[in-house]
């Protein structure tokens, strides 16, 4: 994904408030946001290339979305894909910090990352290109190709977005973070980050939804957790040029959550 807004036990009914946007190549295969086969109890989009994911979520409340780090054009291809890091923790049983531990040691094997892992207590990142393992704080986060929080405008322009929607009721929350999604304004060259791509590219990254000619928003999704373990996910697809390609709305309830009480049958869906 690359940006990522976060309302983190800072909405009264949602403790978890999850926006963001996955830009990629067009020509990259993937699948929409649902259950995989594979792995039924693992909720997200699928990178058909590699097998990975840039956001799931599994039945028992963990999360793990991540972001490509620019820091000007790729010196060589990376031995391994930044999705296998959100697929391993999905998969596995490891704390969250204690996953990001082990991602530290082998971080060098991916192209620069920032990595936001989790379950309904806690919430940790971590990049590859700085500040080591850090715990986020109750409140409102923005995350693009860089590290946590830093300014950059789409950020800044989200995150104000999302703050003004804390006490919005869910459908003013999905249309409100979706529309947030959908900015195509253009930052000022003023305000635009120098990450070694030139100053054009740069003016053509810097909305929240990007639609170049080969590069640009895939999929917009807002997702979030209520304080009963529900959860709602509505993700919208998008072509070359930012061309809809179709909305999906799921509904299923977490079988284990914040307090590891059980709230619903595995695999029933609502």
């Amino acid at each position: 994904m690359c940006l990522i807004l976060l309302a983190w036990h800072a909405h009264p009914e949602y403790p978890l408030v999850f926006a963001g946007n996955r830009d990629e190549a067009y020509e990259r295969p993937s699948a929409a946001a649902g259950f995989w086969a594979d792995d039924p109890q693992i909720f997200g989009g699928r990178d058909l290339e590699k097998g990975g994911t840039w956001l799931g979520l599994t039945r028992t409340g963990r999360m793990a979305a991540v972001t490509n780090y620019r820091d000007g054009p790729a010196a060589r291809v990376a031995p391994r894909s930044r999705g296998e890091l959100t697929a391993a923790f999905l998969r596995g049983t490891d704390d969250p910090r204690a996953y990001l531990e082990g991602v530290v040691a082998c971080a060098a094997d991916y192209g620069g990352f920032t990595l936001v892992v989790g379950d309904c207590e806690r919430l940790y990142c971590t990049s590859n290109r700085g500040r080591g393992i850090e715990e986020i704080a109750p409140g409102i986060h923005g995350l693009s190709n860089h590290l946590l929080d830093t300014p950059w405008p789409k950020v800044r322009r989200g995150k104000q977005r999302l703050s003004d929607l804390l006490k919005a009721k869910e459908t003013e929350l999905v249309e409100g973070l979706l529309d947030a999604l959908a900015d195509r304004t253009v930052a000022p060259d003023s305000e635009l980050p120098d990450t070694g791509v030139g100053l054009q590219r740069e003016r053509e990254l810097s909305p929240a939804f990007v639609a170049g000619e080969r590069y640009g928003t895939r999929a917009s999704t807002a997702l979030f957790v209520s304080r009963g373990n529900e959860v709602l996910c509505v993700e919208r697809r998008f072509g070359a040029r930012g061309v809809p390609e179709g909305e999906a709305v799921q509904r299923f309830a977490l079988y284990k959550g914040a307090r590891g009480r059980k709230t619903k049958e595995a695999g029933q869906d609502v």
